[in-house]
């Protein structure tokens, strides 16, 4: 099948299954410490129930690491395990390496981390950090206010019942962005309504 007709396919399921819409995105955070816990502890977790409770402590216990230097000089001399209550070294060391990543990059906020994603290279040099993938920065994308699908289990699940066949996560974000054109909708926003149904209830 082509792209086009997998896109259909997917779009008509969608439509099946989610209706009409409108599918708004989520907004993200404002605080780039949120942003950068947000990305790196959040696969395999509920979401609702465990980790944005934690993200929204966050941002009130640590207001100064709203910025990611801020964030950096609160990682220099406090346990961001503690902080955030989730005991798990992989991902706090994944979230020191973009922290020190974007700060050696000079991405300080939001806006600039926006705008530090036009460029493929940089997106590239995220992929360099142990633990993020295409997905990952697809997902930070969304989490500044960029518009993308990241293809996570969720959406290739909701793919695979619609008769998408399996494909690489280039391809398959393709197929969603298809879709997303076809209907008329947000990318962003249709992603997180397929998310929100088929991780179902919190």
């Amino acid at each position: 099948m082509t792209a086009l007709s997998l896109a259909r396919r997917l779009a008509d399921h969608m439509q099946r299954f989610l209706g009409d819409g409108p599918f708004l995105q989520t907004g993200g955070w404002t605080h780039m410490g949120a942003v950068i816990c947000d990305a790196s502890f959040h696969a395999r977790c509920k979401y609702e129930a465990t980790l944005r409770p934690r993200l929204l402590r966050l941002q009130t216990d640590w207001p100064d690491a709203a910025t990611v230097h801020g964030f950096q000089r609160r990682l220099a001399t406090e346990d961001l395990a503690v902080a955030m209550n989730f005991n798990h070294s992989r991902k706090v060391a994944t979230a020191h390496a973009i922290t020190d990543l974007l700060a050696a990059k000079g991405v300080d906020t939001r806006d600039e981390l926006h705008a530090w994603l036009d460029h493929e290279t940089n997106r590239a040099a995220l992929r360099t950090v142990k633990g993020v993938g295409p997905k990952s920065v697809d997902y930070i994308g969304n989490l500044v206010g960029r518009s993308q699908v990241a293809v996570d289990v969720h959406l290739r699940a909701f793919a695979a019942d619609a008769g998408v066949p399996h494909l690489r996560y280039e391809e398959l974000r393709a197929v969603y962005e298809g879709a997303a054109a076809l209907l008329g909708h947000d990318q962003g926003g249709l992603e997180h309504a397929v998310w929100r149904y088929k991780s179902g209830p919190v």
